[in-house]
């Protein structure tokens, strides 16, 4: 019998959420000119010029850090576990966030020791209630539903259900204590509570609304069909802000006992590991092998595109993804909340009446092309790697893991992000050109990456400019490469514009790196969970 086999030791939760378009500055010792779209006197969108104010360098090198940190865990077994997190705005405020969490299991668990370790970034869009929802609850979601596969075995097979509880309570309360028992080395069923915990939850966002109104309305309105005005209702926006906002959702679970690494993807979001593969001669050197353990799920994405359509009437499939966004709207296929792409008409009119209106927040009507939703899931696509922590000349290990939303890899490709990676954690320093980078940290090409942007055929060329070495912090070393590196004017042009211009040029960015190096076991310190709040007051 299991004894509180997982407690929570570390928990950091953080709410950090287009492509870049070149263009032609004016460059005077203070000031530069960016090209904005303005609305003129007759209604119409027109081209303007807009002079700014240029922000010195350490300046935005402050900005770059304001949210970022960096985290060492010793953990029992001779293994140092390593991540840093940035995150950088464009949307004010930011709609990214993010948050990581590891759970320790107990000395009477019969695979002690061991941890799970979660890492997770939420790329918001239509504003920052979804992702700022599950930064604070879901990892404690699918914990929850890990511990379902020790206690109840069965409960894996349905992704509905009350297990969460009453939306209020759920959704709305403090984050409770993750579950305790969690799951073993069944890696499909593992695979399966991923995908059930996201998508009940996505269930509980699309349905907290539903149940205010169903909670609050007299049996005289039902049968009138009268709707009420809620929106002075403590819940009204509490409850349909997290739905019909939107986010992505990309979460890394390392088993260490089972030595398990799951990437769970719902959206554009990526997940990028660097494989370290030596040469084999005894030499030290070698080669980083670029794993892409994700895909980016939008309509561009043949497999989505196809899954959407299947999804759907056949005469919906002509339209059903345009120009690779569903209904010509949303770019991710799949996401938690953008009930405008889930509830029925029906159900929309009537909360936005009920709760927006009087908050004069009224919600967006759905595409015109909308028929027969729900056309987004949030249901993710989950990959399963083996670790290795030990490498010797014969094995290959994963080394480090790159999370990040897609403001990132609209600027940097999987590979390029595995050079600069590589490159840091070999030590190089300074100012190194892009032509060079790859003498210097070789790469190879394992799991491709399937893109699911349209590119920018404007954007430079590889060869051009040059990569900077100089932040201690891997997130932002890896942000201040994606938008100028060594060139210090492009970086210093491109961070100075100011929301809402700057959306045009750059989305948020929130990147996280995860990496682990042999250590000394004596010296790790396990925290209990009471321990790590204690240091939080």
């Amino acid at each position: 019998m299991l004894r509180r086999s997982w407690k929570p030791i570390a928990a950091v939760v953080t709410v950090a959420g287009p492509t870049y378009y070149l263009y032609a500055t004016k460059y005077s010792k203070a000031t530069f000119e960016i090209p904005v779209r303005v609305k003129a006197s007759d209604g119409k969108t027109e081209m303007s010029t807009r002079t700014l104010p240029l922000l010195s360098l350490k300046e935005l090198e402050a900005r770059m850090n304001e949210r970022a940190s960096t985290h060492v865990n010793p953990r029992p077994g001779g293994i140092i576990w390593k991540h840093t997190t940035a995150s950088l705005p464009s949307n004010d405020p930011i709609e990214d966030a993010n948050c990581h969490q590891i759970l320790q299991r107990d000395d009477t668990d019969a695979q002690h020791p061991g941890d799970y370790l979660f890492f997770a970034v939420m790329d918001g869009h239509g504003g920052y209630h979804t992702s700022q929802v599950l930064s604070r609850v879901l990892i404690n979601a699918v914990a929850l539903e890990l511990s379902q596969l020790v206690t109840k075995p069965d409960s894996i097979s349905s992704s509905k259900g009350g297990l969460y509880g009453s939306a209020k309570s759920y959704l709305f309360g403090s984050p409770s204590q993750p579950a305790q028992n969690l799951a073993g080395s069944d890696t499909m069923a593992v695979t399966v509570a991923i995908q059930n915990a996201f998508a009940k939850l996505d269930n509980e966002l699309i349905n907290a609304p539903l149940r205010v109104l169903a909670n609050n309305i007299d049996e005289e309105s039902r049968k009138s069909k009268i709707i009420p005005d809620l929106s002075q209702h403590p819940l009204s926006l509490t409850a349909m802000l997290p739905a019909v906002s939107g986010s992505c959702a990309l979460m890394a679970l390392f088993d260490t006992a089972n030595r398990d690494l799951y990437i769970a993807c719902t959206g554009d979001s990526r997940a990028v590991a660097g494989v370290w593969e030596p040469s084999g001669n005894g030499d030290g050197k070698g080669s980083w092998r670029v794993e892409a353990l994700s895909e980016d799920q939008t309509g561009r994405n043949p497999d989505e595109m196809k899954r959407i359509q299947s999804e759907h009437p056949a005469d919906e499939a002509d339209y059903v993804i345009r120009g690779g966004r569903v209904l010509g709207g949303l770019e991710p296929s799949r996401a938690f909340g953008d009930a405008r792409y889930k509830w029925p008409r029906a159900i929309q009119e009537t909360l936005n009446q009920a709760f927006l209106v009087g908050n004069n927040k009224p919600m967006r009507p759905p595409p015109s092309l909308f028929k027969t939703p729900p056309y987004v899931t949030a249901r993710p696509v989950v990959t399963h790697r083996k670790l290795f922590f030990k490498p010797t000349t014969d094995e290959k290990a994963l080394r480090f893991l790159v999370l990040a939303t897609d403001g990132l890899w609209d600027q940097l490709t999987s590979e390029e992000v595995v050079s600069l990676v590589g490159g840091h954690l070999a030590g190089l320093k300074g100012s190194i050109p892009k032509s060079t980078l790859p003498d210097l940290i070789p790469t190879t090409s394992g799991t491709p990456t399937v893109d699911g942007k349209e590119k920018n055929s404007t954007k430079g060329s590889v060869e051009d400019g040059s990569w900077a070495f100089k932040d201690e912090n891997l997130s932002v070393h890896l942000i201040r490469n994606a938008f100028g590196g060594g060139d210090e004017l492009a970086l210093r042009q491109r961070l100075s514009i100011p929301a809402p211009y700057s959306r045009r040029y750059r989305d948020d960015v929130t990147v996280t790196v995860v990496w682990w190096e042999e250590g000394n076991e004596a010296e790790a310190k396990v925290s209990t969970f009471s321990e790590a709040l204690k240091s939080k007051l």
